[in-house]
């Protein structure tokens, strides 16, 4: 286990050896910490190298210009400059919830970025203001859409985060493929296989091995196949991609640049680097945040009291194992697979930073 100070620490100090200013650094480890506290490690500390090999293939701007390029009352376009997406999606919340504050509800579109982290982070950003926050973002193409074998869509998550009363907020954060890329990093440190019905090898077959993406296979969409609903998981996809890249002017569906730096982004294309598209609704704006909040708790009691299949077992609520994960591990610290440390040991000797 790492204590979540010494973590936080130490992705501080890396940010800053690639050039990120001390406010830019603290924002991204905030960003990262967040995934490794609510036990997403998929989007943790796992991905700081990632982010490094960017930064060392020219790919990533350590000090970006964020600046808005077009607005209205209750919308705007930011462009990342080729900065980290764990910098310029708060930076467009922040624009969304002064937004919402001033008119109800505010909608912001992000062109020029790179991987933001988890969407949750940036939609518990409205929580914490009264509001309803929404954040997605399109990624690498790794997913095939139904009927095919060809790597047309990212992960694409998408993420709704709503405030309650005496329970902790709604939180519904989730990639519109089977499965999240990182699942299978971390399953191929561990030497694990993967659950049937997440991936397709290079020949378009169903496969449990971890690498098959690695080898030019393609994830497939939630829902896996058309007989089980991956119509329904394409989508959505399509509906993160659309926002996220068509409306922003970012890239999208096989042209979103890969967040690996030894694929190189695909030629010709349409757009500027990664999209996001975050918004904040005012609950004020449609009805008393305490009259909210309460049906909000008589909402998540009645679903946690449902007749159980299993009596081990109650119904989860959306963001209810994150949170118990975050109250964890904040005291007990963060646990960090024996090939992630070695990983992150091997980041600092390169860039001249303590040892983790």
């Amino acid at each position: 286990m790492i204590a979540e100070q010494r973590l936080r620490d130490f992705t501080v100090k890396v940010f800053k050896a690639i050039g990120c200013s001390d406010t830019d650094a603290d924002l991204a480890a905030d960003v990262l910490l967040a995934a490794d506290l609510r036990g997403i490690d998929s989007h943790g500390v796992a991905r700081l190298s990632g982010y490094v090999r960017l930064w060392e293939s020219g790919r990533l701007n350590p000090k970006p210009r964020v600046r808005v390029v077009h607005e209205t009352p209750t919308t705007a376009t930011v462009d990342g400059d080729g900065g980290l997406g764990l910098v310029t999606a708060p930076f467009a919340m922040d624009i969304a919830i002064e937004k919402a504050r001033q008119f109800g509800s505010g909608w912001v579109a992000i062109r020029n970025s790179n991987h933001f982290g988890i969407a949750g982070y940036h939609a518990l950003k409205a929580v914490a203001q009264e509001m309803i926050g929404y954040a997605l973002t399109n990624a690498s193409p790794l997913v095939a859409p139904t009927f095919s074998s060809e790597r047309l869509l990212g992960t694409n998550p998408i993420c709704y985060a709503f405030p309650a009363g005496s329970y902790p907020p709604v939180v519904v954060d989730m990639a519109t493929s089977a499965a999240a890329n990182g699942k299978l990093e971390i399953a191929e440190r561990a030497g694990k296989r993967i659950p049937d019905g997440w991936v397709l090898d290079v020949e378009g077959q169903p496969t449990t091995d971890a690498t098959a993406v690695k080898k030019g296979g393609a994830l497939l969409p939630l829902g896996s196949d058309r007989n089980h609903g991956s119509h329904k998981g394409f989508g959505l996809s399509a509906i993160v991609d659309i926002l996220s890249g068509v409306l922003s002017g970012a890239n999208y569906g096989p042209w979103v640049p890969p967040f690996v730096a030894y694929l190189q982004p695909v030629a010709g294309q349409p757009g500027q680097g990664i999209g996001h598209f975050v918004g904040a609704m005012r609950v004020d704006g449609f009805r008393p945040v305490a009259d909210f909040k309460a049906n909000m708790d008589q909402w998540i009691t009645r679903f946690k009291h449902a007749k159980r299949v299993d009596e081990r077992q109650s119904v989860i609520i959306p963001g209810e194992p994150e949170y118990e994960a975050a109250l964890d591990r904040q005291k007990n610290g963060i646990p960090l697979v024996e090939a992630v440390q070695e990983d992150l040991n091997k980041l600092a000797s390169k860039l001249g930073v303590d040892l983790l």
